[in-house]
């Protein structure tokens, strides 16, 4: 049970303290770009007969003097490396340059790194790469700034995808590393980032295995600027839909500007329903709504009424490196499948962004959560411990696509 442990201390980390702030974002989403190819293509390019290839992303530190990276290219091409992009991270003793490579699909990894090595190269790092990784950097970050200023909740999966595999917290306010302790162009050390967030506190970028580049820095900070200067801003698009017994509710995105209304569907949610969906004092439940409704943490749907009234909330919350959801649906308004409808449509957002998987804690009690979730026809795993319940969603995006294609609205929860 220590997977379950974690996700339900994690968990506890989206209700804020006394500040309203709290811990967030997650998974980024996958790039995109026209002309990428997979890497079956480029294997079968050849023609038939070709050796298979794989793409390789590759980070070495050279000596900053002429003849260096030369001496690395050479080396690269005596093991019959392709060397398909390249960017230069220069620092104060040398510079980090950073490849993209077609390499033939038998050679070793280790190989890869004694060549490189011997050929001068420090401090080696290597993963797979896909065909996503052939998108060029300056197309790729002039993408990411689009999207950040369509959507505010788009800045934790931009830095994640500009970054790379981290893990990036919301810190609060009044922690040991408070807005005070970080100056305004923000702190780098070594495999830690620290930048002042938008809406106070302080963004925590973490990637352990692999230190961050002063470039990487200034195109963080660059893209947290952006996001300030914008403001809060969500898309505000919605859909009208109908219930099986004729009633309308508009679905749309929510956020703190939404806070009165939330709160006045708390007043009209009994106890008991407040409890399955905060897990805590009832009483507390008011002070979630801050940080839940932030776009910085997630994305939140709203169901409305004809009469403007919020009647039901659905969350995507980025949690570290996993994604959680949550419905609450006021008590006249269960079983008309709602939620259902909420859950659905945040999972293929999730699914839009780049997860792999969702999460929701709820209690075994919670009948109408466990419905939803199988609802969503996708492969389920399901943990359990003193009455707390996590199921996690294993998410296809084809099904999803096609669970939409098909006009699936309003079902029953």
């Amino acid at each position: 049970m220590a997977g379950l442990w974690t996700r339900w201390t994690r968990r506890h980390g989206h209700a804020p303290p006394l500040d309203d702030t709290g811990d967030g974002p997650g998974r980024p989403p996958a790039g995109t770009g026209p002309g990428a190819r997979s890497e079956a293509t480029a294997g079968a390019a050849g023609g038939a007969g070709a050796e298979e290839s794989a793409l390789w992303r590759m980070r070495a530190t050279v000596r900053d003097e002429p003849g260096s990276l030369a001496a690395l290219c050479t080396a690269l091409a005596g093991l019959r490396v392709d060397i398909l992009s390249l960017q230069t991270h220069p620092l104060a003793d040398g510079t980090v340059d950073e490849f993209l490579l077609r390499a033939p699909g038998g050679l070793d990894l280790a190989d890869l790194r004694e060549t490189v090595t011997a050929a001068g190269g420090s401090d080696t790092w290597c993963e797979r790469a896909d065909a996503h990784d052939l998108v060029d950097a300056p197309t790729r970050v002039l993408g990411l700034a689009t999207r950040t200023a369509v959507d505010t909740s788009e800045l934790p999966l931009a830095l994640r995808q500009l970054l790379g595999r981290c893990t990036i917290r919301s810190l609060p306010v009044r922690t040991a590393a408070g807005p005070r302790d970080v100056p305004v162009e923000g702190v780098l050390e070594d495999t830690v980032m620290r930048l002042r967030a938008p809406e106070g506190g302080v963004l925590s970028i973490e990637r352990p295995y692999l230190p961050f580049t002063p470039t990487e820095f200034a195109r963080a900070r660059a893209l947290v600027e952006l996001d300030a200067r914008l403001g809060p801003r969500v898309p505000r698009g919605q859909d009208v839909l109908t219930l099986p017994e004729g009633a309308d509710i508009t679905v749309r995105r929510a956020d703190t500007g939404d806070l009165p209304a939330a709160k006045a569907m708390h007043e009209r949610c009994s106890d008991r329903t407040l409890g399955l969906r905060y897990h805590g004092p009832v009483g507390d439940a008011d002070r979630y709504l801050n940080h839940l409704l932030s776009p910085h943490h997630g994305r939140t749907l709203a169901a409305y009424t004809a009469g403007g009234r919020i009647v039901a909330l659905g969350h995507l919350l980025w949690d570290g490196d996993e994604t959680e959801v949550a419905l609450l649906v006021e008590d006249a308004w269960q079983h008309r499948g709602i939620g259902g409808e909420l859950l659905g449509r945040l999972v293929t957002m999730a699914a839009g962004t780049g997860c792999e998987s969702v999460y929701a804690v709820t209690q075994a009690s919670n009948t109408g959560m466990v419905a939803a979730m199988r609802g969503l026809g996708l492969p389920l795993d399901y943990q359990i411990e003193e009455g707390t319940l996590v199921i996690t969603a294993r998410l296809d995006p084809a099904a999803l696509a096609a669970r939409r294609a098909c006009g699936e609205r309003i079902g029953r929860e």
